[in-house]
Formats: structure tokens, C-alpha cells, sequence
């Protein structure tokens, strides 16, 4: 705004001075050209959106973090809590030193493949100088670091999956090395395959934010983990499944709310560009679809609690509106509101349908993040069909089983040599204090009595 004053009163200079008209209009046109070269060009002007998306929708899956927070200490006893806010602040900082170290340029190699389609590149992630000073930038994307920032809050949810399932009996350390090695190398090999330009992105496989490349990944990995370290103290005796209620149900409400919130710019950062009114439009599009999507599932799992267990249950409710959400994820944009709407409903039924499954099968999930990120990650990732005419069925289920083995048995190596070296179970004495007496020394409510 200085610069453009100043050359106004120049310019009215210019002309008071001139002694003729040739003069003057001299003077105007070498204003003209001087405003001019100030302007941005039109693809300064899409770089500078696009990258500004990216960090605004950024903040919005960054503050996903503070919604399994909330969601997972909602959901544990109350000896738990506290213990579940360090992982999740612990997992948090590690995906991002993780993601800085190897994971981004595994994720992203370019050119560098290690194995052509199959393997990143191993080297730190690095951003432009200051200033994009001395350097020919490609203006037909984005900035590096908002680039980065983007995809290291995928990389980082990713984990905050993990979390929630393996509560209440798992050590703090094993389960932190295991998320160093997640989000270090696990998420983003496989997430190269289809982001990154690798083989399953070359086969036609499409998940356009992450249905099976961040949530299935994400299940895959508690589902092993789970199996491994098995169910909490009581929680199966004689066959029975014997309830073990959470802590604070407002607390878990609200955490779901942060989710619902957080998603729009997981799913709308997705579109990757804002340099045109079509992609605006199209934004605003998947904004739609994520919000009636999770409401889709969280009315089926109203309506179908109620029929089965004669009375609607808020937890189910809470993960109905999490399955819709991971089950538009994969596509987002092409469905209308009344597919979308479908797709969540769905998801919603399959969560209420799948918690008593594992209870049955004795795999002890204590948010049921099982059933909705990876449950729902399968059939969204399989719903793409039914919207985009691009996708194919074959493709998305081969996609969901090479990714699936991938992880399954890279999982189970690592949690396998941590029991070993580590240990991952509290001891029963521990368990029945509670974690944060036994791990951390402190408790979330301490001036409540025990009883």
C-alpha cells in the first residue's frame, strides 16, 4: 500500500513537471510500468492460495489432535485419564520429529525412489530458503512447508488411532517406540504407494483423503497390537463381556464434536489446490459431503441402538458420527448430498455391528476405534465405487489387502521384538491401580475420592 502511494504521488509529479502532453504521458506510462511489475502474475497469485489453504486446513486436522484426546479420555476409567493425554501429546511431538527425519521424503521421493514405485527416499525433509531467494520455484503447487505441515497432521492421526484401542493395560514406552516406527516408516512407505506416485497409485487405485492410506492403516495397526497384548483385566469372565464405562462422557462428546470440526479440513485440504473457482466450488462441495456423511452415521447408530438394545447408546452414537467421517473420506467429492448421506449410514450400522463382534472374537478395543477407522476405512474405500465412475472394484479391494498385509505384519514384527526387549503389559497390580499412578505418578482427578 506505501509502494503504491508513493507512486501515485510520483506519478502526479510527473505530470505537474512535464512541459508537454508527449511528456506526461510519457511519465503515466512509466508509472504504469512500475505498479505493474509490482503485481503479482496470476500464478503468483494461485501459489499464494493454495499453500495458505493448506496451513488453514492444516490447524483444523492439527486440532483433530485435541479431539482423541478429549474423545479417549472420555472413554477410559478414570485411573486411566491422564496416561491417555500423555500419548496423545507424546505421539504427537514424535510424528512430527518422525515425519521431519524420513518419513516425508519416504512419503514424497519424487525422482529419489529407493525401489522404483515401492520404496521413498531416505533423507530429512528441507524446506525453500528465506524468501524463495535464489531459486527457481515451481509456482504450480505449493510451499514446502505447507506441504509438510499438511501431510505430517495425516501422519500424525494416523497414530493418535493406535492409541485409543491399547488403553488401560500397555506400557508408555513400548507404545511409543512402536508410534516412532509407525510414523517414521510403516505410514509413510505404504502411503508413497498411492500419494506419492507408487505402485498402487499406478495401478488406479483411488482414496482421496486417506479412507485406507491413514484410518485402515491406522486399524490395522491397533487391531494387531490388540490381538498381541490382549484384553484388560475382567473384561471377559465366563463368557460374559463385563462393561467398564468411561470416565466422562462429556469429555468424549465434546472430543467427537473437535473430530467432526477437524475433518472438514482433513477432507478439504485433500482437494491440494485453491487457485481456481472450481476448486473453491469443489471445496466447499466435500465440506458438504464430510458434514452430512457423519450425520448419516450417527442417526443410523441412534436408530439402530435403540432397536436392538431398546435404548439409544451415546457411545455409539459418538463412533456412528466417526464412521460416517472415515467413510467418505476415501471420496469426498464426487457423491451428492444424498449419496453421502448413504455412505455415512452405513458406516454407522457397520460400527454398531462390529463392537459386539470383536467382544465375541475377545479383542478388547476400549474406544472402538477398530470398527471405525478400519471397519469403515474398507467400506469407504470400497463406496468409491458407487460415486466414481474412475474407480474400480478390483483395484480398491486389492489395494485394501496389499496395504492391510503390509501393515499386519510389519505391526506384529515390531510389537512382537518390543514383548520381548520391553514388555508390553503393566503388571495385573498396576492395571488394577491404574496407569497413572503406576506409569506417571499423577492423576487427571486427584481430589476425587477412589472408590
Amino acid at each position: 500500500m506505501q509502494t503504491k502511494t508513493w507512486m501515485k504521488l510520483g506519478l502526479a509529479a510527473a505530470l505537474l513537471a512535464a512541459p508537454s502532453l508527449g511528456m506526461a504521458q510519457e511519465a503515466a506510462a512509466a508509472a504504469a510500468e512500475a505498479e505493474a511489475e509490482t503485481t503479482p502474475p496470476m500464478a503468483d497469485i494461485g501459489y499464494i492460495f493454495t499453500p495458505v489453504m493448506f496451513l488453514v486446513t492444516g490447524f483444523l486436522v492439527m486440532f483433530m489432535a485435541a479431539g482423541f484426546s478429549m474423545l479417549e479420555a472420555g472413554l477410559v476409567r478414570q485411573k486411566n485419564v491422564t496416561m491417555q493425554l500423555m500419548k496423545n501429546v507424546s505421539l504427537f511431538a514424535f510424528a512430527a520429529v518422525m515425519y521431519y527425519l524420513v518419513g516425508y521424503n519416504l512419503m514424497y521421493p519424487g525422482d529419489g525412489w529407493t525401489m522404483d514405485g515401492m520404496l521413498g527416499a531416505f533423507s530429512f525433509a528441507s524446506l525453500e530458503p528465506v524468501g524463495l531467494a535464489e531459486t527457481e520455484t515451481d509456482l504450480t503447487y505449493a510451499s514446502v512447508g505447507s506441504d509438510f505441515f499438511f501431510q505430517l497432521m495425516f501422519c500424525a492421526t494416523t497414530a493418535s488411532i493406535v492409541s485409543g484401542t491399547l488403553a488401560e493395560r500397555i506400557k508408555l514406552w513400548p507404545f511409543l517406540v512402536f508410534i516412532i516406527i509407525l510414523t517414521g516408516f510403516i505410514y509413510p512407505i505404504q502411503a508413497s504407494w498411492k500419494w506419492g506416485g507408487g505402485f498402487l497409485d499406478q495401478a488406479g487405485f483411488l482414496d482421496f483423503a486417506g479412507s485406507t492410506v491413514v484410518h485402515s492403516v491406522g486399524g490395522w495397526a491397533a487391531l494387531t497390537g490388540a490381538i498381541i497384548l490382549g484384553p484388560r483385566l475382567g473384561r471377559y469372565v465366563d463368557g460374559r463381556v463385563v462393561p467398564f464405562p468411561g470416565s466422562n462422557l462429556t469429555l468424549a462428546t465434546l472430543g467427537t464434536f473437535i473430530l467432526w470440526l477437524g475433518w472438514f479440513g482433513f477432507n478439504g485440504g485433500s482437494q491440494l489446490y485453491m487457485d481456481t473457482a472450481g476448486n473453491v466450488a469443489d471445496i466447499s462441495r466435500i465440506f458438504a459431503n464430510t458434514n452430512t456423511a457423519a450425520a448419516g452415521g450417527a442417526i443410523a447408530a441412534l436408530i439402530l441402538t435403540q432397536i436392538l438394545y431398546k435404548k439409544p447408546d451415546l457411545t455409539m452414537v459418538l463412533n456412528g458420527a466417526l464412521a460416517g467421517l472415515v467413510s467418505i473420506t476415501a471420496e469426498p467429492l464426487t457423491p451428492g448430498l444424498g449419496s453421502a448421506t448413504i455412505i455415512g449410514a452405513i458406516g454407522g450400522i457397520l460400527v454398531v455391528l462390529a463392537v459386539p463382534m470383536l467382544d465375541k472374537l475377545k479383542i478388547d478395543d476400549v474406544v472402538g476405534a477398530i470398527p471405525v477407522h478400519l471397519v469403515c476405512g474398507i467400506w469407504g474405500t470400497i463406496a468409491v465405487v458407487f460415486t466414481n465412475a474412475d474407480a474400480s472394484l478390483g483395484t480398491q479391494l486389492y489395494s485394501i489387502v496389499v496395504v492391510g498385509i503390509f501393515v499386519v505384519v510389519v505391526s506384529a514384527v515390531v510389537w512382537f521384538i518390543l514383548k520381548a526387549i520391553m514388555g508390553l503389559r503393566v503388571s495385573a497390580e498396576d492395571e488394577m491401580t491404574g496407569l497413572d499412578m503406576a506409569e506417571l505418578g499423577m492423576e487427571a482427578y486427584p481430589e476425587f475420592a477412589k472408590g
